[in-house]
């Protein structure tokens, strides 16, 4: 084991000793280790995350029940995403357990644990994610990041770009629209329209002939992600894909 591997047993230890956390998914056992805040091993190990093999649409990611041959994956689509401006759309896995835990945590406090920050990385280098030049947070109406104190979209997006070396574009888009909240029951349609319009692109020239990597914590039908995506087609990006912690 290397010096760096046993201080931070070390620490593991000291810590749990110190300041016991309870795993916030099964809120039964504790968190043994600081890479896995805050659920523990245990969880993390029983939540449904992505290997890149499953067979699912090319493009939204949503999973098929059907087995396809590696060579016809590309072709594989649900035609429910036919519409969405994205060029394709993966998650870390699936919004239950250890990922619906952080994804909660990250609104409140504006941490990504390393685990976290290496599943989204595995996800952005596996095709068709791995050809983006760029990463951009999907953003927060100011109104709402003041009241948060921040973008947990942003926090995601920092730490996968940092993993990947690849530039971190926080200014580029904006959202200009206040919209509210998706409530539990809105259909696809009326999501759709609440987010219409909602982005404008600030610095068209950054964007403009970049692959970029759209970053937010949760994909649930699509409709904000590819509002999103398509000013930043209208502003000049070649494609748009888009990566999430979890997928609802």
């Amino acid at each position: 084991m290397s010096l760096t591997r046993q201080l931070d047993s070390v620490c593991d230890a000291a810590l749990a000793l110190l300041y016991p956390m309870r795993c916030a998914a099964c809120e039964a056992a504790s968190v043994e280790r600081r890479a896995d805040a805050p659920a523990c091993a245990a969880c993390w190990e029983a939540t449904r995350v992505s290997s890149g093999d499953e067979p699912m649409c090319w493009k939204c990611g949503a999973r098929s029940f059907a087995a396809v041959a590696e060579e016809f994956r590309e072709g594989v689509r649900c035609r429910r995403c036919d519409e969405w401006e994205f060029t394709a759309a993966r998650a870390v896995g699936a919004y239950e357990g250890a990922l619906r835990a952080s994804v909660l945590s990250l609104k409140r406090e504006p941490h990504v644990s390393s685990r976290l920050a290496n599943l989204l990385f595995e996800a952005r280098s596996r095709t068709p994610l791995d050809a983006a030049t760029r990463v951009v947070p999907v953003p927060l109406h100011p109104e709402r990041e003041r009241e948060r104190g921040f973008n947990q979209a942003a926090q995601l997006a920092s730490a996968v770009a940092s993993l990947a070396r690849l530039p971190l574009d926080e200014w580029s888009v904006r959202r200009v629209k206040h919209t509210e909240r998706h409530r539990a029951g809105m259909d696809a349609r009326a999501r759709r329209e609440t987010v219409a319009d909602a982005f404008q692109v600030a610095r068209p020239r950054l964007v403009g002939g970049e692959r970029v990597l759209l970053v937010d914590d949760v994909f649930t039908t699509g409709a904000t992600v590819s509002a999103c995506a398509h000013a930043l087609k209208r502003a000049g990006a070649l494609e748009v894909f888009v990566l999430t912690a979890a997928r609802a």
